[in-house]
């Protein structure tokens, strides 16, 4: 089968530089992953992902006109589909407790609920200084 680009083929790793693997295709042609198609992630060294006569399946990303071969590891790979970024959706037609209140009933309870809350914070933090083990009074006698 010829090479052609945008096809995933298997090949093995012939050689490795600084700036990408030298990887033997099938009919005998050797083609160059470039150190920036290895991986997804930043690669630092190369020899952390590639070994010598390792198999990997390259993608055919160009051919030019002196016949040489770019390859990519990273493309070939298949990836997870990517989350949506749309909103989460939401049930308007559910139903709640607060849905026969009219709009001042619901900012009432609202208020009275962030009150009583409010309450509550100020009472832990006046407690939580209180319980700290030292009386002024017993440090005056």
């Amino acid at each position: 089968m010829p090479v052609e680009i945008g096809k995933v083929v298997e090949g093995t790793v012939t050689g490795i530089t600084n700036f990408g693997a030298f990887i033997q295709l099938p009919q005998g042609k050797t083609g160059l992953c470039h150190i920036s198609e290895v991986a997804d992630d930043y690669v630092k060294n190369i020899h952390t992902y590639l070994k010598e006569q390792q198999k990997v399946m390259v993608k055919v990303i160009a051919i030019d006109g002196n016949g040489k071969i770019s390859l990519s590891i990273r493309q070939a790979q298949e990836k997870p589909p990517k989350k949506s970024n749309q909103p989460m959706q939401i049930d308007w037609q559910k139903k709640n407790a607060d849905a026969g209140l009219s709009f001042e009933d619901k900012l009432l309870k609202f208020l009275k609920d962030s009150d009583e809350k409010q309450q509550q914070l100020k009472k832990n933090m006046k407690d939580s200084r209180r319980g700290n083990g030292y009386n002024r009074k017993d440090a005056m006698r």
